[in-house]
């Protein structure tokens, strides 16, 4: 038990110098045209070294929020504005969906096309109907992925309520906390390590692994290349299924990021009382008269 709370302290002190030394050393692990410079980036990305400056850096910014609440204030606005923000932009893609699933419809049934070809710009992109019928799912991925913290912030999910309704305002904020750091965030920590190294399997070669040291990972980089993963499951059907993989690691990115929002507002509505709640909440709005049919799905 001792062994393992001094384990934490020491990678939070370490944290320090982990981040000093990436910031000032970017080369390191930014310069791809070296190859044991993508497999550092392989490997910090899905290290306990990379946990613990976000961990740290949490712990700083709670502490600097504690002593000025509106430091704490603005990072809930700038974490929401930033899932409403990338959730507005992406929901456009179910529109795409619909307008390209019927696109697909007349042309295939209608017209007996065979392929679609675009030509942006001068440069022509042809694919095969079933190519384009298959990237629906990719739309999808993305609604699903990169919406789900713009519907949290939107209210927008469903909910079954056995305790939460019958409690107090405080009780209720303390609830949100406790949700916050035992269920957001680890579940967001465990997707990403999961979803990291899923991700550069499907793009390098060798496969990296998450039991891999660095020093495992540096003699792999002798023989490392890109290996797009582009196989499709028919013949002329989609092939960007690695994007999935990367939407993946977007999902719990935002996730923990969330997570981090609703704890700190949840803290400041219980500090402060329910005259704060909803503060600087930006809500969609259907517009004057249509407030019932809000945040209801």
């Amino acid at each position: 038990m001792l062994d393992g709370i001094l384990w934490v302290f020491q990678n939070i002190g370490l944290a320090f110098y982990h981040f000093d030394y990436a910031v000032t050393h970017p080369g390191l692990w930014l310069d791809w045209s070296d190859k044991q410079a993508i497999m550092r980036f392989v490997y910090y990305g899905g290290s306990t070294e990379f946990f613990f400056v976000v961990f740290t850096a949490f712990l700083m910014l709670t502490a600097l929020g504690i002593w000025r609440r509106s430091i704490m204030w603005g990072a809930v606005r700038v974490l929401e504005g930033f899932a409403n923000s990338v959730g507005r932009v992406v929901a456009w893609a179910g529109l795409l969906m619909v307008l390209q699933q019927v696109m697909i419809v007349f042309l295939q049934r209608i017209f007996r096309v065979a392929e679609i070809e675009l030509g942006p710009f001068g440069y022509s992109f042809a694919k095969d109907l079933s190519w384009w019928g298959e990237e629906l799912k990719l739309y999808n991925a993305m609604i699903v992925a990169l919406c789900v913290t713009y519907t949290f912030v939107q209210s927008g999910h469903v909910r079954v309520d056995l305790v939460y309704s019958a409690v107090g305002h405080r009780a209720k904020r303390v609830i949100d906390m406790f949700g916050s750091l035992f269920f957001m965030m680890p579940m967001a920590v465990l997707i990403w390590m999961y979803a990291w190294f899923f991700m550069w399997r499907h793009l390098i070669t060798p496969k990296p692994s998450a039991s891999d040291s660095i020093e495992r990972l540096l003699m792999k980089a002798r023989a490392v290349r890109w290996n797009v993963e582009t196989i499709g499951f028919s013949p002329n059907g989609f092939n960007g299924y690695f994007l999935f993989k990367v939407l993946l690691v977007a999902l719990a990115g935002l996730i923990f990021l969330q997570a981090i929002a609703f704890f700190y507002r949840s803290f400041l509505e219980m500090v402060e009382g329910e005259d704060s709640v909803g503060k600087y909440l930006d809500r969609d709005s259907l517009g004057a008269g249509e407030e019932a049919y809000e945040g209801t799905h």
